[in-house]
Protein backbone atom coordinates (compact mmCIF):
# COMPACT_ATOMS: atom_id res chain seq x y z
CA UNK A 1 0.00 0.00 0.00
CA UNK A 2 1.29 3.40 -0.90
CA UNK A 3 1.32 6.39 1.36
CA UNK A 4 -1.35 8.98 0.88
CA UNK A 5 -0.08 12.35 -0.18
CA UNK A 6 -2.10 15.36 0.86
CA UNK A 7 -2.48 18.16 -1.61
CA UNK A 8 -0.35 21.14 -0.80
CA UNK A 9 -3.00 23.39 -2.28
CA UNK A 10 -5.12 25.30 0.17
CA UNK A 11 -8.87 25.49 -0.39
CA UNK A 12 -9.90 28.48 -2.54
CA UNK A 13 -10.76 31.77 -0.87
CA UNK A 14 -13.87 33.94 -1.06
CA UNK A 15 -13.73 37.34 0.61
CA UNK A 16 -10.56 36.29 2.43
CA UNK A 17 -12.11 33.05 3.82
CA UNK A 18 -11.19 29.51 2.74
CA UNK A 19 -13.91 27.22 1.38
CA UNK A 20 -14.11 23.82 -0.25
CA UNK A 21 -15.70 23.88 -3.69
CA UNK A 22 -16.15 26.84 -5.98
CA UNK A 23 -15.86 30.04 -3.92
CA UNK A 24 -17.85 31.88 -6.62
CA UNK A 25 -20.97 29.88 -5.75
CA UNK A 26 -22.01 32.32 -3.04
CA UNK A 27 -22.20 35.50 -5.10
CA UNK A 28 -23.43 33.65 -8.21
CA UNK A 29 -26.30 32.05 -6.30
CA UNK A 30 -27.08 35.38 -4.61
CA UNK A 31 -27.30 37.03 -8.05
CA UNK A 32 -29.60 34.27 -9.30
CA UNK A 33 -31.85 34.60 -6.25
CA UNK A 34 -31.99 38.37 -6.64
CA UNK A 35 -32.96 38.07 -10.30
CA UNK A 36 -35.53 35.35 -9.62
CA UNK A 37 -37.16 36.66 -6.44
CA UNK A 38 -36.30 40.37 -6.36
CA UNK A 39 -38.01 42.04 -3.44
CA UNK A 40 -40.80 39.44 -3.24
CA UNK A 41 -38.95 37.87 -0.31
CA UNK A 42 -37.68 39.36 2.92
CA UNK A 43 -37.01 36.55 5.42
CA UNK A 44 -34.65 33.81 4.22
CA UNK A 45 -33.27 30.63 5.80
CA UNK A 46 -29.81 29.55 4.65
CA UNK A 47 -29.97 25.91 5.78
CA UNK A 48 -26.67 24.23 6.63
CA UNK A 49 -25.09 27.50 5.57
CA UNK A 50 -21.81 26.90 7.37
CA UNK A 51 -19.91 30.13 7.89
CA UNK A 52 -22.68 32.19 6.32
CA UNK A 53 -21.06 33.50 3.14
CA UNK A 54 -24.29 33.10 1.15
CA UNK A 55 -26.25 34.79 3.94
CA UNK A 56 -23.75 37.65 3.95
CA UNK A 57 -24.04 38.05 0.15
CA UNK A 58 -27.84 38.04 0.25
CA UNK A 59 -27.94 40.61 3.05
CA UNK A 60 -25.33 42.86 1.46
CA UNK A 61 -26.56 42.70 -2.14
CA UNK A 62 -30.32 42.35 -1.66
CA UNK A 63 -31.00 43.56 1.87
CA UNK A 64 -32.73 40.27 2.73
CA UNK A 65 -33.03 39.28 6.38
CA UNK A 66 -31.12 36.01 6.29
CA UNK A 67 -30.42 33.59 9.08
CA UNK A 68 -28.12 30.60 8.85
CA UNK A 69 -29.76 27.54 10.39
CA UNK A 70 -26.92 25.12 11.04
CA UNK A 71 -26.30 23.05 14.18
CA UNK A 72 -22.53 23.42 13.77
CA UNK A 73 -22.65 27.10 14.77
CA UNK A 74 -19.67 28.15 12.63
CA UNK A 75 -20.91 31.48 11.30
CA UNK A 76 -18.74 34.49 10.70
CA UNK A 77 -19.07 37.50 12.93
CA UNK A 78 -22.13 39.59 12.06
CA UNK A 79 -24.08 36.77 10.38
CA UNK A 80 -27.40 35.97 12.04
CA UNK A 81 -27.67 32.32 12.91
CA UNK A 82 -29.38 29.62 14.93
CA UNK A 83 -27.22 26.66 15.94
CA UNK A 84 -30.04 24.09 15.66
CA UNK A 85 -31.02 21.43 13.14
CA UNK A 86 -33.39 22.74 10.48
CA UNK A 87 -36.90 21.25 10.39
CA UNK A 88 -39.34 21.57 7.49
CA UNK A 89 -42.05 22.66 9.94
CA UNK A 90 -40.07 25.91 10.36
CA UNK A 91 -40.45 26.78 6.66
CA UNK A 92 -43.66 28.75 7.25
CA UNK A 93 -41.63 31.43 9.04
CA UNK A 94 -39.56 32.17 5.92
CA UNK A 95 -40.35 33.59 2.49
CA UNK A 96 -37.54 31.50 0.99
CA UNK A 97 -35.60 28.47 2.19
CA UNK A 98 -32.19 27.86 0.60
CA UNK A 99 -30.25 24.63 0.76
CA UNK A 100 -26.91 25.15 -0.98
CA UNK A 101 -25.30 21.75 -0.40
CA UNK A 102 -27.42 21.14 2.73
CA UNK A 103 -25.93 17.71 3.56
CA UNK A 104 -28.04 15.92 6.20
CA UNK A 105 -30.70 18.65 6.04
CA UNK A 106 -31.52 17.83 2.39
CA UNK A 107 -34.76 15.96 3.14
CA UNK A 108 -36.02 18.73 5.43
CA UNK A 109 -35.20 21.42 2.84
CA UNK A 110 -36.98 19.48 0.09
CA UNK A 111 -40.01 18.96 2.33
CA UNK A 112 -40.06 22.72 2.95
CA UNK A 113 -41.18 23.11 -0.66
CA UNK A 114 -44.64 22.00 0.47
CA UNK A 115 -45.12 25.33 2.23
CA UNK A 116 -42.67 27.92 0.93
CA UNK A 117 -40.43 28.74 -2.02
CA UNK A 118 -37.10 26.93 -2.01
CA UNK A 119 -33.78 26.93 -3.82
CA UNK A 120 -32.09 23.56 -3.44
CA UNK A 121 -28.67 22.48 -4.67
CA UNK A 122 -28.09 18.95 -3.35
CA UNK A 123 -24.55 17.68 -3.00
CA UNK A 124 -24.70 14.37 -1.22
CA UNK A 125 -27.02 11.42 -1.11
CA UNK A 126 -28.81 12.24 2.11
CA UNK A 127 -32.08 11.77 0.24
CA UNK A 128 -32.31 7.97 0.23
CA UNK A 129 -30.88 5.58 2.78
CA UNK A 130 -31.57 2.47 0.72
CA UNK A 131 -29.67 3.38 -2.45
CA UNK A 132 -26.53 5.28 -3.37
CA UNK A 133 -27.41 7.98 -5.92
CA UNK A 134 -25.14 10.04 -8.14
CA UNK A 135 -25.87 13.66 -9.00
CA UNK A 136 -28.35 13.03 -11.83
CA UNK A 137 -30.13 10.10 -10.13
CA UNK A 138 -30.44 12.17 -6.95
CA UNK A 139 -31.97 15.05 -8.89
CA UNK A 140 -34.39 12.66 -10.62
CA UNK A 141 -35.47 11.13 -7.31
CA UNK A 142 -36.12 14.58 -5.81
CA UNK A 143 -38.04 15.63 -8.95
CA UNK A 144 -40.23 12.52 -8.62
CA UNK A 145 -41.01 13.50 -5.02
CA UNK A 146 -41.97 17.00 -6.18
CA UNK A 147 -44.24 15.51 -8.87
CA UNK A 148 -45.91 13.17 -6.35
CA UNK A 149 -46.56 16.11 -4.01
CA UNK A 150 -47.70 18.62 -6.67
CA UNK A 151 -44.79 20.97 -6.01
CA UNK A 152 -44.06 23.24 -8.99
CA UNK A 153 -40.35 23.24 -9.71
CA UNK A 154 -37.74 24.14 -12.25
CA UNK A 155 -34.44 22.32 -12.66
CA UNK A 156 -31.54 24.73 -12.85
CA UNK A 157 -27.88 24.27 -13.67
CA UNK A 158 -26.30 27.08 -11.69
CA UNK A 159 -23.45 29.18 -13.09
CA UNK A 160 -20.79 28.04 -10.61
CA UNK A 161 -18.41 25.15 -11.28
CA UNK A 162 -19.85 21.67 -10.77
CA UNK A 163 -20.38 18.86 -10.57
CA UNK A 164 -22.66 19.82 -7.66
CA UNK A 165 -24.32 22.74 -9.45
CA UNK A 166 -27.61 21.11 -10.48
CA UNK A 167 -30.58 22.15 -8.40
CA UNK A 168 -34.19 23.21 -8.12
CA UNK A 169 -36.24 26.32 -7.62
CA UNK A 170 -39.70 25.57 -6.27
CA UNK A 171 -43.02 27.19 -5.59
CA UNK A 172 -45.33 25.52 -3.06
CA UNK A 173 -48.55 23.79 -4.16
CA UNK A 174 -51.46 26.14 -4.74
CA UNK A 175 -49.39 29.16 -5.82
CA UNK A 176 -49.54 30.73 -9.25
Amino acid sequence: MGDRVKSRQSPPKANGHRFHGDPDRFHLLAEFIGERFGNSVEYVADVAGGQGMLARELRKRLNYRVEVVDPRGWTLKGVESRAVPYLAQDAAYYDLVIGLHPDQALREVVHSALGTATVIVPCCNFWRNDQRLGRDALAESIAQWFDQNQVRYERVEFAFRGPQNLGFVTAPPGTD
